[in-house]
């Protein structure tokens, strides 16, 4: 699973350097969380920011299953609620 906190950025229109201002933190120390293992902790404290979920940090792991009936292929994801 792979942390997609660019995405989420991106998405809410919050650049790296403004997500790091708001984290009361450096850019360079951001970019070292975000590309290292950061802790649950700080997982937390930045879904708490971005008012989401934890798990929305990470990428959604998408399957394709043949139906048995058809043969159709179907899109199976899983999503936070």
């Amino acid at each position: 699973m792979g942390l997609i906190i660019k995405d989420v950025l991106k998405k809410k229109n919050i650049s790296i350097n403004e997500f790091a201002d708001m984290l009361e933190i450096n850019r360079v120390s951001l970019s070292s969380q975000i590309n290292g293992n950061p802790t649950i902790e700080t997982l937390e404290k930045w879904a708490n920011l971005l008012e989401i979920d934890v798990s929305e940090l990470f990428e959604q792991k998408q399957t394709t299953i043949n139906c048995p009936n058809c043969g159709t292929k179907i899109s199976l994801s899983v999503n936070s609620q």
